[in-house]
């Protein structure tokens, strides 16, 4: 077939005129080429329009108009929207009044509530619409405007700031159009998706682009592993979907990366698997309850995972358990790296936070750790943290590393007041760091407590000179130890000399 369409492009060639070349070549070569891929991988090409799934979603697509009183520190714009036409431009007093209400200088303008709008969408017949907790938060009243017009006042169901989502209820006469939800685990980087929202308070705008990429961290929301899109999302967006091209959800527009305040293709949605999850608790019982496994963990560094022999960085590594906590009752220790959690791999430390947040309270889940070389297979049984407590489910503890090059001391009474030691305290303290060592490169000081050398216990410099010396024996590079630091517990991976 190839050598085939390669003598009949040569015959075309042959007679063809400069012009009609380029068209000959199109149609006869790249075109029946294209006839020959997979369906499949036609269908994913680029679509010829977004009307036919605009038209189908938009009117479950919402504007959600928030009044709030004013305060002191409500000066600004309350949707932080800057004008941006100067003053005298025919366009600027629109503007201002169509974002701001009365001016700055109105007589009206004392004690006004404030007028800010987002988006959302509703997800059930029965008036449910889904929005984000920062466009509802401090909200005295609630109205949603729909794609024809019609407004609805409406109540908050629930709302979590942990995940920045909330819900909503509006009573209807007649059910309402909605959209379901998507898998959002199955979005691919690259895929086409459609954003409807309110930017700016422009109702039913439709914007389009692709997702540019997956699992994005934004500074403390532990609890999401962010959408990254391109399709333009400006304020006002907040709280909208983000449709695959199938016409489900499969994200909730909550923020944007702008130096400008305006979209330069940075969006971010919550993936509507978690979102999901979080709006079926709150339209239960309007509140949102987590997991508690009661540990602190912090991160495996390159060298943490070289010193307790993983064959990589991954997992959590558990540096304080909280007695009577639901790991302490399964028997998880001091120095075990948490890699799997209810039969699924463990990350990082955002991603047992995730993972146990969102596991019931009262399921026994197995849990994988990774001790002392082995790998050991313990039960727990989640606990509930209480509402509103996700980030206390399992506390990331400071990350710090170290290696030899100091002296140690067993403690007493002195070296405990010398360093503010707590007295139930155990372990060596670091009397000394040898300069320019690598435990000074390390930040190791003076005052740490040593408590630990590869999961064992130390009380004397002897004890532990001999388990760095069984490391070595046993080939290791490093050990790790367990150390307190103002009482807070870190694991410091120490390169052996």
């Amino acid at each position: 077939m190839t050598t085939a369409l390669a003598d009949r492009a040569r015959a075309a060639r042959q007679r063809r005129t400069p012009a009609q070349g380029l068209i000959l070549t199109l149609g006869g070569g790249a075109l029946a080429a294209f006839a020959m891929l997979p369906a499949t991988a036609q269908a994913r090409g680029a679509p010829e329009t977004f009307a036919d799934l605009a038209a189908k979603v938009k009117p479950a697509v919402v504007s959600v108009a928030v009044e709030r009183k004013s305060g002191p520190d409500d000066r600004r714009n309350p949707r932080d929207f800057r004008n941006p036409f100067p003053k005298g431009s025919p366009y600027h007093d629109f503007f201002r009044r169509f974002f701001d209400g009365p001016g700055e200088d109105s007589p009206s303008r004392p004690q006004r509530r404030f007028r800010a709008v987002g988006s959302g969408f509703v997800v059930d017949p029965a008036g449910f619409i889904v929005t984000n907790h920062h466009v509802v938060d401090r909200a005295t009243r609630v109205e949603v405007i729909f794609d024809g017009g019609k407004r609805l006042d409406a109540k908050v169901v629930g709302r979590d700031a942990k995940t920045d989502l909330a819900l909503l209820k509006v009573e209807s006469d007649k059910p309402l159009s909605h959209v379901g939800w998507g898998d959002s685990d199955k979005i691919r980087v690259g895929d086409w998706i459609m954003a409807v929202g309110n930017p700016f308070g422009l109702n039913s705008t439709v914007t389009a682009g692709i997702v540019s990429a997956r699992g994005r961290s934004l500074g403390s929301a532990a609890l999401v592993d962010f959408l990254q899109v391109d399709a333009p999302i400006n304020k006002g967006n907040s709280g909208g979907p983000t449709f695959s091209m199938d016409g489900k959800v499969i994200g909730v527009n909550t923020a944007i990366y702008s130096p400008s305040g305006g979209s330069v293709g940075l969006g971010f949605a919550i993936p509507s698997n978690t979102a999901q999850r979080v709006i079926a608790q709150l339209k239960q019982g309007g509140k949102i309850s987590r997991g508690w496994l009661g540990v602190q963990i912090q991160n495996v560094s390159d060298d943490i995972a070289k010193a307790v022999g993983l064959d990589k960085p991954r997992g959590a590594l558990v540096a304080a358990v909280m007695p009577d906590s639901p790991a302490a009752q399964a028997g998880v220790k001091t120095s075990d790296v948490i890699v799997r959690w209810d039969d699924k791999a463990v990350k990082d430390v955002r991603d047992l936070v995730r993972k146990v947040a969102f596991t019931k309270a009262g399921r026994s889940v197995p849990v994988i750790v990774w001790r002392q070389g082995d790998r050991k297979t313990l039960t727990v049984q989640v606990a509930e943290s209480g509402t509103q407590q996700a980030s206390a489910s399992v506390d990331p503890a400071p990350e710090d590393k170290g290696e030899l090059g100091l002296s140690v001391a067993p403690l007493d009474d002195e070296l405990r007041r010398r360093f503010g030691l707590n007295r139930s305290a155990e372990g060596v303290v670091i009397l000394e760091v040898r300069p320019d060592s690598p435990a000074a490169e390390k930040n190791l000081r003076p005052g740490d407590l040593v408590t630990q050398v590869n999961g064992n216990k130390v009380t004397t410099a002897a004890a532990m000179k001999a388990h760095v010396d069984e490391a070595r024996r046993d080939g290791r590079d490093a050990v790790l130890l367990r150390i307190l630091r103002r009482e807070h517990p870190i694991f410091v991976a120490v390169k052996i000399g």
